[in-house]
């Protein structure tokens, strides 16, 4: 008898998450939120803002640019055909996610007329804001496994919430109860396991008075022959 929580393979998406970190306070907080109950995909999970990559993001054109180190990481084993324009577009997915879903504009006031024709990056241009791809830093990349009913190929960023350069009010719902959360806080919440890693790991890094930094190792989770890997990358 065939398992009814097993799915049709799929190749995964392009995906990406923003972890926005403020240490203003006497603890670092992240901005998380809770997927719906209905929700096909983790139901009811607390997770970072992010999503898949839009056909708009690969051709978005923006001043700022990642750092080398994370670039080269990011094309490190890129499934498909592997471009820098590609890399640019999975971090800027983590940015209009954010966006859409927080209401967060991650960026700079535009010291140019700055434009796109894409929809979704319209909050942007109304506010004269560029988004910023130098602040973020590659954190954490991790494959959702095979039969399921969705399968991303997901990079987990990191942004300092100083980067923020405006906030619109949040008319989103697809991520409820969003809130600023310590990593106590956090960590006692209903979690993906890739979720809970990746907050446990940045919250060793902080307390050690350490900020993820481009050139740090990437922790890399996908699944083999029914086995889970671990790589650095």
């Amino acid at each position: 008898m065939s398992n009814p929580e097993l799915h049709p393979n799929v190749r995964p998406k392009d995906a990406a998450t923003l972890i926005v970190i403020d240490r203003s306070g006497a603890s670092p907080k992240v901005l998380m939120g809770q997927r719906h109950l209905n929700s096909p995909f983790m139901p009811g999970k607390y997770v970072f803002p992010g999503g898949r990559v839009d056909r708009g993001d690969s051709r978005l054109n923006v001043p700022d640019r990642l750092h080398r180190s994370v670039e080269r990481k990011l094309l490190n084993d890129m499934k498909g055909v592997a471009s820098p324009r590609r890399a640019q577009a999975l971090a800027l997915a983590a940015i209009r996610e954010t966006a859409e879903e927080t209401g967060l504009l991650i960026g700079a006031r535009a010291h140019a007329p700055w434009t796109t024709s894409s929809p979704a990056w319209q909050p942007f241009v109304e506010q004269g804001i560029a988004p910023s791809l130098s602040p973020l830093t590659f954190f954490l990349r991790a494959i959702t496994p095979p039969r399921q009913v969705r399968r991303f190929d997901t990079r987990f960023f990191c942004a300092p919430a100083e980067a923020i350069a405006h906030q619109l009010p949040n008319e989103n719902d697809e991520l409820l109860n969003l809130h600023w959360l310590t990593f106590g806080q956090a960590l006692e919440l209903e979690l993906p396991t890739i979720t809970r890693f990746a907050l446990e790991t940045l919250d060793a890094k902080l307390s050690r008075n350490e900020y993820p930094s481009p050139r740090d190792d990437i922790d890399y989770f996908y699944r083999r022959n029914g086995k889970f890997q671990r790589e650095i990358l």
